[in-house]
This record gives C-alpha cells, structure tokens and sequence, in this order.
C-alpha cells in the first residue's frame, strides 16, 4: 500500500459551539468526546487516512472559531489542501455564517482546494434548525462535499474524511500524469528545434 510521505493540511473551519474539536477528536481517537475545552487559537492531529490501496497522510488544524482568534484564520488556512466547514445543524445561524467561512477560505487557498461542508449534532434531530436537504443544495451549487454527522455518535465522521481524501488522491495523480511528458512528444519537439536552429 502507498502512502504519500507529504502530510495533507486539512483545515477545518466554522463558528465555536459548532463540535469542530469533537469531530477532530472522534476521527483520529475514535471515541465521543462531550463538551470539550474551547480551542484556544489551533490545535494539531495526525493521521492516515485509507482509501482501497492508497493511503495519505493529513495534518488536521482545529481552528478556534471565537472572533478574538478570527484574525489569526488566514495564516492557517494558506496552504491548505482541504476545508471541513462546520455547522451546527441546532444553529440556524451557524449555518448562514458559511458563506463567509468559504469566502476566506476561497480567497486565500489553492483555486483547487478540496472543501466538505458538514452539518454537525445530527443525534440532536429533535432541535434541528436547518433541514438536510438545504445543506445538500448549499453544497451542491458549488461541487463541495456535504455529509450530516454526529462526533458524540461517530455518525458520518469518517466517510467526511474519506470523501476528502478521496478527492485528494485524484489530485495527486492528476498531477503525476501531467508531469510525465511522452517521448514521442519529446523527440517531436527536439527535431522541431533541430529545424528552426540548422
């Protein structure tokens, strides 16, 4: 099995209370955390993600997502290969602040950044706020990746990091090909040279 030696940053983004910690933490530990501490700036987790015979390494940066620390998210988010923007499905609110999550998101990452948007708290379906279908459609006008979880339950937690990862892997290939260059092509271009130069 390969596994690509360069980590993945895969930021995840979003307003505090949304379960950004707790979504972090049930993916690389596997265990439901409650109520965990306030992310005080950013916190770091590892881990390798497989998908059928390819394996990659992700960074996770847990963003803290109080606006004393909202200054400091354009630092973290550069150079991010992926986004996980959180909402919380309790939280209208959380939900219409999306659009200036992906905004930062988009203005200061790669143009082909990988982004999931996820709706979180999905064990508290009697308190919903925001129905599954308008974060399906919110996700689908714009090609992200959309999954309901539930970090207390583990609902939907690793499919989100396997769906990035996923992408990734295509983006890595894609770029593995475009760098080969066929050598029908390069003796083509050699003798074309040899013409203009003799």
């Amino acid at each position: 099995m390969s596994l690509s030696n360069n980590p993945h940053k895969i930021v995840l983004l979003g307003e505090s209370g949304v379960g950004k910690t707790s979504l972090a933490l049930r993916f690389c530990e596997g265990e439901g955390f409650n109520n965990p501490e306030p992310t005080i700036a950013v916190a770091f987790h590892s881990k390798a993600i497989y998908v059928g015979d390819k394996a990659i390494k992700v960074q996770i940066w847990d963003t803290a997502g109080q606006e004393i620390y909202r200054s400091l998210t354009p630092m973290y988010i550069r150079n991010a290969a992926a986004a996980i923007i959180v909402y919380d499905i309790t939280n209208e609110e959380s939900f219409g602040k999306l659009e200036s999550w992906i905004d930062e998101m988009v203005t200061l990452a790669a143009t082909d950044v990988v982004i999931a948007i996820v709706g979180n708290k999905s064990d508290l379906e009697k308190t919903r706020d925001v129905d599954t279908q308008e974060g399906e459609e919110f996700a689908a006008q714009n090609n992200f990746i959309f999954q309901e979880t539930s970090a207390r339950t583990g609902f939907g937690v690793n499919q989100v990091f396997t769906q990035i990862a996923t992408r990734l892997i295509a983006k890595e290939k894609k770029k593995q090909v475009s760098l080969i260059i066929p050598e029908d092509t390069e003796i083509e271009d050699l003798q074309q040279k040899k013409k203009k130069c003799c």
